[in-house]
């Protein structure tokens, strides 16, 4: 699935290589994200869960 990543009102990065740089020294190559998709806000519940299965079907092409 990738990893999500929601914009703080400011323009968001939209390059795999400058969100990838502050991983290189920090996280294992495997552990790394194959991909990013960019969302407008994460589905949540009532109690401000993030609804994983909600995220999936939005994001399946």
């Amino acid at each position: 699935m990738g990893t999500c990543i929601v914009g703080r009102g400011h323009a968001p990065l939209r390059e795999h290589d400058a969100l990838d740089a502050p991983c290189l020294a920090e996280v294992a190559r495997f552990k790394r994200p194959k991909e990013y998709r960019f969302v407008d806000a994460l589905p949540k519940n009532n109690y401000g869960k993030v609804l994983k299965t909600d995220l999936r079907r939005q994001l399946q092409p």
